[in-house]
């Protein structure tokens, strides 16, 4: 009973967290332009600011996380998430503007944590399931996120920032008061986590399990970022598809992913494993990623979208499962943040490719390249996800 709260709790606090993110996406580049005379490229800048901290950040939070428990490392990321959307509401310069987004990267590299989190609380047969419910709450916050935050901008630019911080102010009164510590005091961990930095990172990549892993799940969120970055000149430009259509594709795909990690990933995991779900999970999202700029129809391409949000429900959460489980119980939240930094890194670079690819060589090319990607990718993992897992190199 217990577990099933903290499972809830940290559910909670996450979609919350990344609603409040969420909100502020539709709007802030226009918001940019108008208010501060921004140029696309200072535009571009902004955006990706967040996720320079993110992969900065995220292996930080984790491995101080490993030291301190979870629990100070969410409230204090929580309420920093708070602050920046304050900064955000008030700012009257573009220099205050970035820095409001610098510090809500900063914040947001907290997924780790709870990530690590849910590895305390859960057992190696439910860890698929537990990071399905992180998955969710993510994929959530992203769905209800841009709808609210772009009916609030209609209203004042400065309310959905606002709106914002209230939220993540709660998440962090519900971490506060909700949220029990999941880490137990113990001079392994003291003596382990102190080890963050350069020496950490290179060990895990040269861990022989982790660093396939690593490169899958880079990878994977690669491919997603580069199809959310070029969809809408896709779709524009091949189906006329106005912003309002384009939303509703986004959120057809992110309501496939949440249902999946939410609802099915743990029965699935518990029948399948996660290494055949990796297996099926990254199949999928090659199909959907290939096919999208080929569909001849909107039914052929909503039933290629279907495979991609499927393909993206399994492939995630198995992943983190699957490396959580490949990792020392005194450095889940290092080893997870690794991840999750990546991920962001992942995230800068997979735009930029597929806008740089689209724009010299046609719509395709960024999607074959990003599914020979994961083809190459799944070929050199295959050897890995078909053995046993043997936790028996610690990383720091």
């Amino acid at each position: 009973m217990r577990q099933k709260s903290s499972l809830f709790t940290i559910f909670l606090i996450v979609f919350i967290d990344l609603l409040g993110f969420g909100i502020v996406v539709p709007y802030l580049p226009s918001y940019a332009v108008e208010k501060f005379k921004a140029t696309n490229f200072e535009v571009g800048l902004l955006m990706a600011s967040f996720s320079f901290m993110q992969f900065i950040f995220a292996p930080i939070w984790g491995g101080l996380s490993d030291r301190k428990g979870r629990r100070p490392i969410l409230i204090m990321s929580l309420a920093g998430a708070s602050l920046s959307y304050w900064i955000l509401g008030i700012a009257n310069t573009l220099p205050l503007l970035f820095f409001s987004r610098l510090l809500s990267g900063t914040a947001a590299a907290n997924i780790s944590t709870a990530q690590a989190y849910v590895s305390d609380i859960t057992t190696p047969e439910n860890r698929a399931k537990g990071m399905g419910m992180i998955g969710a709450a993510f994929g959530l916050g992203f769905i209800f996120g841009p709808a609210i935050g772009g009916g609030l901008s209609h209203v004042n630019y400065a309310l959905p920032a606002y709106f914002g911080c209230g939220l993540s102010a709660l998440a962090m009164v519900m971490a506060v008061f909700l949220l029990p510590e999941s880490l137990q005091p113990s001079r392994e961990r003291v003596t382990r986590g102190r080890q963050i930095g350069p020496r950490a990172i290179l060990k895990a990549f040269t861990h022989p399990h982790l660093s396939l892993l690593f490169v899958i799940f880079f990878i994977f969120t690669f491919s997603f970022s580069c199809y959310e970055t070029t969809f809408p000149l896709v779709g524009l430009k091949k189906f006329g598809f106005h912003p309002a259509q384009i939303g509703l594709w986004f959120a057809y795909v992110g309501v496939v992913t949440a249902g999946i990690q939410g609802g099915l990933i743990g029965r699935l995991a518990k029948r399948y494993g996660e290494r055949k779900l990796i297996i099926l999970g990254v199949v999928l999202t090659i199909i959907g990623i290939v096919f999208i700029p080929y569909s001849p129809s909107m039914m052929i391409l909503g039933a290629v979208l279907l495979s991609l949000g499927i393909g993206a429900g399994i492939t995630n959460p198995s992943l983190s499962s699957f490396i959580s489980l490949s990792t020392e119980a005194t450095e889940q939240g290092s080893v997870l943040g690794m991840s999750q930094s990546l991920s962001s890194l992942a995230r800068i670079l997979g735009p930029i490719w597929g806008g740089f690819g689209m724009q010299h060589w046609g719509f395709g090319f960024p999607y074959l390249t990003c599914g020979g990607l994961l083809a190459l990718a799944l070929l050199s993992g295959l050897r890995l996800l078909n053995a046993r897992v043997v936790v028996d190199q610690p990383i720091a």
